[in-house]
């Protein structure tokens, strides 16, 4: 059928790392948070418009990146299980993280949030039972905040599971098989896959602004199940790989004029399309080729000069999930200090970063990991008796993957 061997001598490598990686980024993205234009949970007083214009590219591609991983990972995923315990596996991984966050540790980030915009002036300990009256934030305490992401995720997986069944039927799968190798015969049609993703910036955008609240935000739920899906159907197909390895400069040079283009007419003076005339059909051909292509050069990339192993990344594969729960939390709460201190918000910025690694860091090696209970509710797989073996790409999205 044309998918990723499992031999131990062609491990996808390259896809792990892209996870890590993408990630790690993640952390350098909210620790920048607190200086640039735009509103998050703690502000410094000074802003930085270049960190700005930066902060504002990465927001348009990360999380579409992260999605179509997250997508690979169920293809491998359900390779070595059944539907239903696919199903058993997401909410053990996924909805158990999301409900311990929610209530545990996210509420910390409520605390300093309301803290420096002065609308509340006790301790955390007379703070903290306002989440048991589960109202809803901004009114109350309860917050998915930065763990949006788990939500549509496991709302994908619920919804898409009929689609993984009835792919695991020989007939679809050898369609899917026949269509993928078909679809990336050259890079042309690879690129049309980027179509959806204009119909939704024509139809969607101005309409449903993002805001992650899983109930009528049509542009950002249509737009992530979309890179999602396209990550399961294209991720076990070699020849679909082997074409974004074939032409990742192609891919990176399309991207980098649909940046150029973007950061000319809407991105540099933050100038975003407000209605439906020809400013918004243009941002969204710029935009949706420019991050389509971007992850396809990314996994080129990734597939020439990152197919190899080695500690960091085994120890990072596992270490991905609980860093994620936690990042936010730690940068938000460590955060709330560091903006008042009279340094550059780069000093500041660089402070954050580091304060965020260590402390995360030491909560994973020593804690985290080496317990049954903080393993189930940071979503990692709990450990067996015996060698395990893990079959390559198969780790999951978020590490659920």
């Amino acid at each position: 059928m044309g998918n990723i061997t499992v031999s131990s001598a062609d491990r996808q490598h390259y896809i792990d790392w892209i996870r890590v990686l993408a990630f790690f980024l993640l952390i350098f993205f909210h620790c920048a948070m607190p200086f640039v234009t735009f509103g998050w949970e703690v502000k410094d007083q000074t802003r930085s418009v270049g960190l700005s214009r930066l902060i504002f590219w990465l927001h348009q591609w990360r999380l579409p990146l992260l999605f179509f991983i997250s997508g690979v990972g169920i293809h491998f995923s359900l390779k070595n299980r059944t539907v239903l315990k696919f199903a058993g596996e997401r909410f053990v991984r996924l909805f158990i993280p999301l409900a311990f966050a929610m209530l545990f540790t996210i509420p910390l980030q409520v605390y300093f949030e309301k803290l420096q915009e002065g609308k509340i002036s006790g301790s955390y300990a007379a703070f903290y039972p306002s989440v048991w009256t589960f109202i809803p934030y901004p009114e109350g305490t309860l917050n998915w905040s930065h763990m949006w992401f788990v939500v549509y995720l496991f709302v994908y997986c619920l919804l898409l599971l009929p689609v993984f069944a009835l792919f695991r039927t020989r007939v679809l799968a050898d369609w899917k098989d026949r269509f993928v190798t078909a679809l990336s015969g050259n890079p042309i049609t690879v690129l049309l896959l980027a179509l959806p993703f204009i119909g939704y910036y024509f139809t969607l955008f101005l309409k449903y602004p993002i805001q992650a609240s899983l109930v009528d935000d049509w542009f950002l739920f249509l737009f992530s199940l979309t890179f999602l899906f396209f990550g399961y159907l294209l991720g076990g197909n070699p020849r679909f790989w082997a074409n974004c390895e074939k032409y990742r400069l192609l891919y990176a040079g399309i991207a980098v004029v649909c940046i150029v283009g973007l950061y000319y007419e809407y991105w540099w003076d933050h100038s975003m399309p407000k209605k439906k005339d020809g400013r918004i059909y243009l941002y969204g051909l710029l935009n949706a080729f420019h991050i389509w292509t971007l992850i396809l050069a990314i996994v080129g990339f990734a597939k020439k000069y990152l197919n190899f192993s080695n500690p960091f990344l085994r120890y990072a594969n596992e270490a991905v999930y609980p860093y994620y729960i936690l990042h936010q939390t730690v940068i938000v709460a460590f955060g709330y200090y560091v903006v008042q201190w009279p340094i550059s918000i780069y000093m500041k910025l660089i402070i954050l970063i580091i304060l965020c690694f260590s402390t995360v860091g030491i909560l994973y090696h020593w804690i985290i990991k080496r317990f049954f209970l903080t393993r189930i509710l940071y979503g990692l797989k709990v450990r067996r008796s015996g060698k395990h073996r893990e079959t390559p790409g198969a780790r999951e999205p978020l590490n659920a993957g």
